[in-house]
């Protein structure tokens, strides 16, 4: 593929400045030890493309035989995207899945109508002092897809493409991007990977889509002369082409894709374009008729009163 260097705007043009739309800081929220960054959704944005929710996970690093431990809960009406920097998650599913993710790895879990799954530290983890470095996004299902049957697949580091070059290293996770597609399969035209940058690499970002925005995870990157620097989610304005210049050693995740078909309705863990589909799934978890997780079924999370 060709990063066709020659046609981006140049770092430090200050037109490319009226390029972001949104510079949108993530709420920090103390897990008891674990901290978790939202970027999604927010008082500016609901969405990016499909993704409707955007977290950080660590960096957090735990003593001796403690972890994660997040107890079955329910889902309906998006897909869970995990992805590791650092670490180890076990997930845990109503269909029976039990596997851990690794760094490089993607889990993507699509809920439908309805999944119930856990995640947690792994025993071998606990033993030997765990950590959790990552993002979990969910990404909205389009309408016509709400109320499929559950799915879950996992791609191994090999499995995602990898493009490297000039300073740049980017994991394509889901969609297409740059000449390559992911071979993990979702019902909506999006994109998602992410980009290790090396100082002064230059990073394009076409107008190949409506909906665009990076999320700084480490390091400091420049547009058009401003700088940014981690936890900082940079939604771009469609139309314009970006080039994203590293300052320092950089991690980034580019996001986005073409707009959702409607606005999305949040309560809890549960996403839908109708509100009487959330109630509905808010008393089947209240009276236990969800599908239990099969290795995982003493414990689970109550559903907020």
């Amino acid at each position: 593929m060709s990063w066709q260097p020659c046609d981006d705007p140049k770092p430090g043009d200050a037109a490319t400045c009226d390029a972001i739309e949104h510079i949108i800081v993530p709420r920090a929220r103390d897990l008891g030890g674990f901290e978790v960054r939202r970027a999604l959704p927010s008082e500016a944005r609901q969405m990016v493309g499909p993704f409707i929710f955007f977290d950080q996970m660590g960096p957090a690093e735990f003593l001796v035989g403690n972890g994660i431990d997040v107890r079955p809960h329910p889902h309906i009406g998006l897909a869970t995207v995990t992805y590791l920097f650092a670490g180890e998650l076990m997930h845990r599913d109503s269909l029976g899945t039990e596997l851990a993710v690794k760094p490089g790895e993607l889990n993507l879990m699509s809920a439908g109508r309805g999944i119930v799954h856990s995640e947690r530290s792994s025993a071998e983890a606990r033993a030997a002092g765990s950590k959790l470095y990552g993002i979990q996004a969910w990404a909205a299902l389009p309408k016509a897809h709400e109320e499929d049957a559950p799915n879950f697949a996992h791609y191994d580091t090999l499995a995602l493409p990898r493009i490297t070059g000039e300073g740049k290293t980017v994991r394509l996770i889901m969609g297409s991007l740059y000449g390559a597609r992911s071979p993990a399969a979702f019902p909506h035209d999006c994109f998602y990977a992410e980009a290790v940058l090396a100082p002064g690499a230059v990073l394009p970002l076409d107008p190949d889509y409506d909906e665009r925005a990076v999320y700084v995870v480490s390091g400091q990157v420049d547009i058009a002369g401003q700088s940014f620097g981690e936890g900082r989610l940079l939604v771009f304005r469609p139309g314009d082409r970006i080039s994203i210049l590293a300052t320092s050693m950089a991690r980034i995740m580019l996001v986005g894709g073409e707009p959702m078909d409607g606005p999305r309705h949040i309560w809890w863990n549960f996403v839908s374009s109708s509100k009487d589909r959330i109630a509905a799934a808010k008393a089947d978890w209240k009276a236990r008729r969800f599908t239990p997780v099969p290795s995982d079924s003493e414990e689970f999370i109550a559903l907020p009163e």
